[in-house]
């Protein structure tokens, strides 16, 4: 991973939305984490379907596709996979710089 920030534009409508919102899916990779530990695949699906969803609306599309990849993983227990995204959706997360427009 480069390290490099990655800005994303976000309407300045939803700047009191977007703290809460990131802060969130920091505590979904805590949860993953943890769920992966405990091969809980069905959570890690639904987790993962649910920052898919959630991820777009606000113009994070690669939060999204991470989240859908997680999902897909999920259905086939593949916890190499699962344990991959986490760390590239932590590392997103840690670069992403927020440009309210």
């Amino acid at each position: 991973m480069s390290g490099e920030k990655i800005i994303i534009q976000v309407d300045a409508d939803l700047e009191d939305l977007i703290p809460g919102f990131l802060e969130n899916r920091n505590t979904d990779i805590e949860t993953l984490r943890t769920e992966l530990e405990n091969s809980q695949y069905e959570n890690l699906r639904s987790i993962g379907h649910s920052i898919k969803g959630v991820g777009g609306g606000y113009g994070f599309d690669l939060m999204s596709q991470i989240g859908a990849e997680i999902e897909s993983a999920a259905k086939e227990n593949n916890g190499d996979l699962i344990r991959e995204k986490i760390e590239q959706l932590d590392d997103y997360l840690k670069r992403v710089d927020i440009e309210y427009i």
